[in-house]
């Protein structure tokens, strides 16, 4: 049973250490630590118990880590309960709480030796205690505490988690968690309570199932990601003992059957293990003796995968293609020991670009020259120590300029198919010595991600190129019909002047047409016949309609020039509807149609721009004339509803349809049925009622059917107009 337990103990702390291990930050690693600890200190607490017999100190000691530890256990339940998967919210002072008791109790126990047990002693072949019972079931009621706690979290994590293999590995912890409580319940609560100590082995052991559940949940459900952790432990493990077992034979046949020696047991195993970790230790001071002989014997010398690694950070960190060669050159420089790196790119257009680590200036011209010898040469690279005597003139050039290698590359550009080339050119070496073949075949694979990662900066420079042009050609449209809208401004405001001014010199001349029509109607230039009455008469209501319309372009520019003024004075609105009907009423008996309208016998004075209101009113009832067919009604209405004034005509016509009435009151807008109607309107009246009404602190009353008639008209409150 011993031998059980000690095996529990050290898987406990194995897996402890192994989640640890992983991440040292993580609160769920932390508190899984602590409780793997915890269990594997309690367990050899109880053998330490179970072994004593008759050591009485052993015995006690036992006893105390047998009874403050679980404590430690339902502390670090609840908190890695609290922290698994997901952390779960609530209120602070409860942990707090918990910490007070299990710390408060485990000062009892530490300090009060008989609070639990007051008597060991030992009654072969086993120890017996004698429990203080109140005392037992005070410490029994606060570790149940903990562990229900436990329970409770794990299972309203197991509920509301909603990722599947969090609800899985749920569902595995709280399984092993349940059998190992429940277990630890009562083979070390309930039955020493009893009297009966000797099954309290079987509680430790039985947190196997807790281990076993943790362990599942990592192989199956990849809990704590330690899957690699552990796989590289084994394989660590295995492999130590293989060189252990290896060792072992080596030594007992050299020491045995070549040599006879008689070397004890132990010394054999300790040989045998020190071989091995020396074995395994081989590798890593190899490494740093390599490292010493380099700096001494070997300066030219460098690790080929460091300068694999140091460039592929340049290559995907950079996008900027004058940074990329830059920092580029650098790295290879550094790592060969040259001199100086020139790294030159030609593209499509035979535009050089050149980044460098030295301060020795190559030209353009020779640039380009190295660029076609080396595309050359079949080999894509010219080492100036291989070239022959015939070649003494590129000699000469070369070492000149300190040239000891330079190797192109193509850049396979697939937007306009063509290549573009590049040239990595490279100083003398610092130390003196040569190029070697293992930097051609470094510098042949080095040269090919420098390619690929050109192209790719290619582009993106290719694509900021076209962002700036396209917002170079936007900004210049911008400006364009900025430009543009301005001249239309002007010519706007020149129209408006214009019509402003057309308006003014027709009203005078019209007034006075209007004026003299209007003393012939009445007589004063003799009497007229019935027909010369007529067309008179239809003249001057020509001439009235013309009035209208030039006050309304009068209006128009007034509100663009902001000098549209509403002028109030007393009018009574009853009065001064009869009076624009009275002027319509022949108009609309020769269209057959009928014209009602009853004045109220009493209305109140309103404060209103009479001139403004008349047009309006005047505006309203002509349209329902005109836009109503041959036999309709046409009702005008007046009326005083308390808090409000109403003006309303009320027509049976064409009506507006239902898809262009949102557009009704804008300026120069007709309905399509209204110009088929009546093909001379200017669609000004509607907006200009809708600007004075709205000028006045009205609102415009409209309601429309098509082939069913129309409602215009407005309303007026009381009280903005000053009205009680």
């Amino acid at each position: 049973m011993s031998i059980i337990l000690l095996i529990t103990a050290i898987l406990s702390l194995i897996l402890a250490t192994l989640v640890i291990l992983r991440d040292q930050h993580k609160k769920e690693n932390i508190s899984f630590f602590c409780l793997g600890t915890a269990i594997s200190l309690w367990t050899l607490g109880v053998d330490g118990f179970l072994v004593a017999k008759n050591n009485i100190f052993l015995a006690i000691v036992s006893y105390q880590i047998f009874y403050i530890v679980p404590l430690f256990i339902g502390l670090f339940s609840v908190l890695y309960s609290k922290y698994f998967s997901y952390e779960i919210k609530f209120k602070k002072f409860y942990i707090y709480i918990l910490v007070i008791l299990a710390v408060s109790m485990s000062f009892v126990l530490l300090f009060d030796k008989k609070f639990l047990i007051y008597q060991i002693f030992y009654d072969k072949p086993v120890l017996v205690a004698t429990l203080d019972k109140a005392h037992y079931l005070i410490y029994s009621f606060f570790l149940s505490i903990f562990f229900i706690s436990t329970i409770v979290i794990m299972f309203i994590k197991r509920s509301s988690v909603k990722l599947n293999i969090f609800k899985q590995q749920s569902k595995i912890l709280l399984f092993g968690y349940l059998v190992s409580f429940l277990s630890g319940i009562f083979f070390n609560l309930i039955l020493p309570y009893l009297g009966n100590f000797s099954l309290i082995a079987i509680g430790p052991i039985c947190t196997l199932f807790f281990l076993t559940a943790i362990s599942y949940s990592i192989i199956k459900h990849k809990q704590f990601n330690i899957t690699f952790v552990v796989a590289r432990s084994l394989g660590y493990f295995l492999s130590l003992m293989f060189f252990i077992v290896l060792c072992a034979a080596i030594v007992f046949f050299i020491t045995k059957v070549i040599l006879n020696l008689k070397i004890s047991i132990i010394a054999q195993t300790w040989l045998s293990v020190s071989i091995a970790i020396a074995s395994f230790m081989f590798a890593s001071l190899k490494r740093r003796f390599d490292s010493l002989t380099n700096k001494l014997f070997y300066k030219d010398a460098y690790n080929s995968q460091d300068l694999f690694d140091s460039l592929n950070k340049v290559l995907v960190s950079n996008t900027n293609l004058k940074n990329l060669l830059k920092l580029s050159s650098e790295v290879i420089e550094r790592y060969l020991k040259s001199e100086y790196c020139y790294i030159g790119l030609r593209d499509n257009r035979k535009n050089i670009r050149i980044a460098s680590t030295s301060k020795i200036h190559l030209s353009v011209a020779m640039i380009n020259s190295m660029l076609d010898k080396a595309s050359i040469n079949k080999s894509g690279f010219i080492i100036t120590d291989s070239l022959g005597l015939d070649q003494y003139d590129l000699i000469e050039v070369l070492q000149a300029n300190k040239i000891s290698f330079i190797i192109s590359f193509q850049i396979d550009n697939k937007s306009n198919n063509k290549d573009e080339t590049g040239i990595l050119i490279l100083g003398n070496k610092k130390s003196g010595s040569a190029y070697l073949n293992n930097d051609y075949k470094v510098l042949s694979i080095l040269v090919k991600e420098l390619a690929i990662a050109v192209q790719n900066a290619l582009s993106y420079e290719r694509v900021r190129e076209l962002n700036n042009n396209l917002e170079l050609r936007i900004n210049q449209a911008t400006k364009k019909l900025r430009d543009n809208n301005t001249k239309l401004k002007q010519l706007d405001e020149s129209k408006d002047d214009f019509i402003s001014m057309a308006s003014h010199q027709l009203r005078t001349p019209l007034t006075s047409v209007k004026g003299y029509i209007s003393m012939v109607l009445e007589g004063d230039a003799g009497k007229l016949t019935k027909m010369q009455h007529e067309m008179l008469r239809q003249a001057f209501f020509s001439s009235q309609r013309m009035v209208y319309l030039i006050a309304d372009l009068l209006n128009v520019s007034r509100l663009k020039t902001g000098k549209f003024i509403i002028e109030p004075s007393k009018v009574n609105l009853a009065q001064m509807v009869n009076q624009e009907i009275s002027q319509l009423e022949d108009t609309a008996e020769a269209r057959s149609l009928k014209l009602i309208y009853q004045q109220p016998a009493v209305f109140p004075d309103l404060m209103l721009d009479e001139t403004k209101i008349r047009q309006v009113v005047m505006n309203f009832i002509d349209n329902a004339i005109y836009y109503t067919p041959a036999g309709g009604e046409i009702k005008v209405k007046v009326l005083d509803l308390g808090n409000t004034i109403e003006f309303r005509v009320e027509d049976n016509g064409i009506g507006v349809p239902k898809s262009e009435q949102p557009h009704l009151f804008t300026k120069f807008y007709r309905a399509t049925n209204a110009r088929k109607t009546r093909p001379d309107g200017t669609g000004l009246g509607l907006y200009m009622a809708k600007k004075v009404i709205i000028a006045e602190h009205g609102s415009i009353i409209f309601e429309s059917q098509e082939g069913k008639g129309s409602t215009f008209g407005f309303i007026f409150n009381k009280g903005r107009l000053g009205i009680a």
